[in-house]
This record gives C-alpha cells, sequence and structure tokens, in this order.
C-alpha cells in the first residue's frame, strides 16, 4: 500500500464530500456545513464554551471564538456570562439558530448516506470507521 496514494485519495475525498455537504446544506437549508458544525456542537454540549467548539472542531480557540461571533451577528448564537468563570462565556443557540439547526438536519443526514452508506457496505463503512478512530487516538497521543 503507497501511503501517499492513501493520503491523496483521503483528502481529495475530505475536500469533495466538504464541498458536496456545504453545497447541499446552502440549498436545502441556507446555513454552510461550518455554521451547521458549530451549531451542531453548541445544541448538544451543555454549558457550551468556545473552547468546547474548538476542542470538538480541531481548530484554535481564536478561530472557534470568530465563528461564534459570526454566529451571534446572525442572530443564531447568543454569548452570555458563564456564571463561575467571568473569563468564560456560555454558548447558547437563539430560536432562529434551533430552527436552523433543525432544518439543516435532514439534508445533513441525506448527505452522509449519499457519500457513505450508499456507496459501501456497512461492513466496509463499520471497518473504516474503526479505522480513523484508531488513526485519531493516535494522533491525540503526538
Amino acid at each position: 500500500m503507497e501511503l501517499r496514494a492513501v493520503f491523496d485519495d483521503l483528502v481529495r475525498f475530505e475536500t469533495e464530500l466538504w464541498n458536496a455537504l456545504d453545497s447541499l446544506l446552502q440549498q436545502q437549508a441556507g446555513v454552510s456545513l461550518g455554521t451547521f458544525n458549530v451549531l451542531s456542537i453548541v445544541d448538544e454540549t451543555p454549558s457550551c464554551r468556545v473552547n468546547d467548539i474548538a476542542e470538538k472542531l480541531s481548530i484554535t480557540v481564536g478561530g472557534a471564538s470568530q465563528a461564534v461571533d459570526r454566529l451571534v451577528k446572525r442572530g443564531l448564537c447568543l454569548r452570555q456570562q458563564h456564571p463561575s468563570d467571568r473569563r468564560s462565556s456560555i454558548v447558547q443557540l437563539t430560536d432562529s439558530g434551533m430552527n436552523a439547526f433543525v432544518q439543516a438536519g435532514p439534508a445533513f443526514d441525506e448527505g452522509l448516506r449519499t457519500w457513505f452508506a450508499e456507496p459501501v457496505s456497512d461492513e466496509a463503512l463499520g471497518a473504516f470507521a474503526d479505522a480513523l478512530s484508531v488513526l485519531r487516538k493516535a494522533a491525540a497521543t503526538r
């Protein structure tokens, strides 16, 4: 197995997947994939902080903070002072943010089925998921 070919295929697939899902979400729900990712994390993380978003997306805190600022300006999220840590704030979805997240969910799921479930067997997809999990755990220790 040629590692460079694996790398090239992985990077190209990720780029094609991102672009396709981003386009689908914008067409069907009016939000980008990046926006959907942040809304999803805020929805699923109790007392969500910018640091939580950064960790889950593997981006810098500064990048996550800028993403939240853009969503606040669009009225999709709001920041509230953390009750016990004055240096931190809690990020919450607004009603508009929750509506956008809920509206985008079916389009996102449709895209995932198209790109993952339809072309490969459940067994192959499970093996791929297992391999990605092992690689991400190994990367976390570096």
